[in-house]
Formats: structure tokens, sequence, C-alpha cells
């Protein structure tokens, strides 16, 4: 299938929905009264569950992911299936079988990806919270890009049980909301989440860009954000590679994972071709990825374990037109988290001149979630960048 499906309902003017159920309801409990979409390759029964992959359009899930089971028993009403990048692979969401999600700040423009369409459901207002996969930064980005807020737990925290991977060592799924309050709401609900020492502050740490193209409005907004923890980039750690080529390494290992996952599944052209890199990297290339990616996941870890969290932009660039090709670099930040497999939170963080919005990260420690999400309120409201779109 190469051309957008014609069984594809338009439920809303930014094309975030795929399938809407109109009587869900909740339940009593702690999530009571809050409405929750789920991105299309978490399993919601009765529901598409087809990854964004247009041979599985027709998909419906005989059983409810473990992390939709804890949301529904805390009295969460699932709303319905969000549009997302065809098979996790990307940071556009620009669909060739479901058709592009627009950015509800600027309708022509992307919302990031992979998890876009849970992005522009939540900063619509379409829901309250949305569920998407982070894989190198797929929660992340779009939270960035649509000026809204996205947790990633860390991947052993959270439940990969009805989840159609990408790859099962960077996986996690996690909560978008329009304010902190409601996302470790619902991050409290559907992950692991420790308590963590009750007083004392972390020492921020940022790491160096290492050549990653950082768009001038971003870098500026970003020194704002290390001015308000009392930090420089002259405090920056320097890491062992370029930021690129530690993305690449971790592209390589879901490239590799996807190709032999989706082993015979018809795909978009632009999808087999990035299914292909993983299968064809030499043995030795690879032997070097694996490297990368180890001592990485000790530098970062071992930074977060020394100092406490460490800040960086989300994402190097603002939101970017439909009719542009993604940047390469957009993942360059999100993947040490990643990598790590530790917890992070990306907030709105300011605007460019063209109403643009930008987000930055704060990567934790396992174990003490609620201290990474205090360390995100005091710089939220330090910064108090979010904002609502103009055309809600």
């Amino acid at each position: 299938m190469s051309e957008v499906s014609e069984k594809t309902a338009v439920l809303d003017r930014y094309n975030a929905f795929l399938y809407r159920d109109e009587n869900a309801s909740g339940g009593d409990g702690p999530l009571s009264g809050v409405t929750i979409g789920v991105k299309a390759n978490i399993a919601v029964k009765g529901m598409p569950f087809h990854a964004g992959i247009g041979a599985w359009e027709d998909r419906v899930a005989d059983y409810d992911a473990e992390v939709v089971k804890r949301l529904r028993g805390a009295g969460a009403a699932i709303t319905g299936i969000q549009n997302m990048e065809e098979g996790a692979l990307g940071s556009k969401t620009d669909n060739p079988h479901f058709g592009p999600t627009q950015n509800p700040h600027r309708e022509g423009y992307s919302p990031g990806g992979s998890s876009g369409g849970s992005g522009a459901a939540v900063a619509a207002g379409l829901c309250d919270v949305a569920l998407g996969t982070d894989t190198m930064g797929s929660v992340r980005i779009p939270a960035s890009h649509c000026g809204i807020y996205g947790f990633k737990p860390a991947t052993d925290r959270v439940s990969q049980d009805g989840l159609i991977p990408a790859d099962p060592t960077l996986d996690a799924i996690g909560p978008l909301a329009r304010d902190l309050n409601t996302l470790e709401r619902a991050a409290r609900v559907m992950s692991d989440f420790g308590e963590g020492p009750e007083v004392g502050a972390s020492i921020y740490q940022t790491i160096d860009g290492h050549g990653v193209d950082v768009h001038p409005e971003v870098g500026a907004i970003f020194e704002r954000a290390l001015k308000a923890r009392s930090m420089t980039k002259d405090d920056a750690q320097s890491l062992p590679w370029p930021s690129s080529r530690i993305r690449f390494a971790g592209f390589i290992g879901v490239s590799k994972f996807m190709a032999k996952d989706l082993e015979g599944v018809k795909v978009s052209d632009h999808l087999a071709k990035l299914l292909t890199y993983g299968p064809k990297r030499s043995e030795h290339d690879w032997q070097d990825d694996r490297k990368i990616l180890a001592r990485i996941r000790d530098e970062i870890a071992g930074l977060v374990n020394a100092l406490g969290s460490i800040i960086l932009p989300t994402v190097p660039n603002p939101p970017f037109p439909h009719s542009q090709q993604e940047p390469a670099a957009q993942a360059d930040f999100t993947c040490l988290a990643n990598i790590a497999g530790l917890p992070a939170i990306s907030i709105p963080a300011g605007w460019t001149k063209e109403g643009l919005p930008v987000g930055v990260q704060i990567i934790g420690e396992p174990g003490n979630e609620a201290g990474l999400f205090r360390e995100a309120r005091e710089l939220d409201q330090a910064l108090g960048a979010y904002r609502a779109p103009e055309t809600q």
C-alpha cells in the first residue's frame, strides 16, 4: 500500500486520532475523569493495532497492554488510537498509509515523531494524556515540537507487554500531557515510580553538543534554561564520540531488529530503505557500534549517578514544515537517555520569533522519578514557557 488509505477517516483537523471510541468511559480511581489516547503500536482491546503499517491496517487488538490495564484500573477513559510514523521509525509523522499529522501550533508543520499523533492530540486538547513510545526520543521529540510535556520512563521500569517494538533494548512507553501534574499522575500509575531522597537538590550537568547543528534560537532558549539552573555551556562534559555517531549506532540496532521483526511484511519504500541499514552493516562495524553503545551507556549512567541529572536541549531544531525533509540530528540529544536506559522529561522551554515551541529535557536516575519530576517542576516554574495553541 503506497498511498494514503481510503479507509482512513478524518477524525480531527490535525489527523492526530485514527480511531475514536465516542462511548469511552472511565471509572473510580486516581485517574478518574482523565481521557487518554494511545499510539497505534500499543494494544487496546477492540481497537486498531497496526503500528502505522498499512499491511496491518485491519488488525484489532484482542487484549489490553499492561500499561493500558493499569490506566483503566486507575479510572482513566481510553478514548482512541493515534497516528504515528510507520513502524515507529522516524521523527516527522507523515505516514504514507494514514497521512500526515499536523502540528496544532502551525498547520502544515510536523508535530515530531514517531509519536506525533499523541503529541498533537494532547497539544490540541483532544485528550488529557496520550501514550507514546520512545526508542530514540519519540515521546520527547513530539513533546518539544508540540509545546507540551513528555516523560520517558527508565527502560526496565515500564512494561513492554502489548507493544509492537522497534528495539526492546531502547523502547519505553511514556505519557504526554499539557502539565506536569497530569503527566506525573499518569506516570505513577503506568510505570514503576521511585520516590528517591525526600530532600536535597541534584547538581545539574550538561553535555557538549559535539558539532550538532543547533538552531540559534534553540541555543539561546537553552542558555536561558541553563541560567535558570545557575549553569553555563562552559560546564559541559564531553563524550568520547560525536553525537551523530552515537545516534547512528543506536539507529543501526533499531534497523537490525526491525528488519528481522518485519521480515515478509509489505512496507513503504521509505521504511524498506531504512530497514536495509542494519542488515547490510558488516560484523566488524556492528561490533564497533555495540562498543559505542556500551561505553555511552556507562558514561551517561555514571554522570547521572555522580551528579543527579543531566540537562540538554530536547531537539536541536524547532518544528519544521512537512514539505521539508526531517533533520537527521533530531534524536542526537534524546537518544542518550534511551541508550543509558534512564528516565527523562521534556518540558516547554521557550518560543522562536515565529511562534514555534522549543523544549528542554532533564535525564535522571531510575528509582528517583519523583526527584526528576521535582527538578522538572522547578525549571518549568522558572521558564514559564507553556502556552496553548492559538487555534484552540
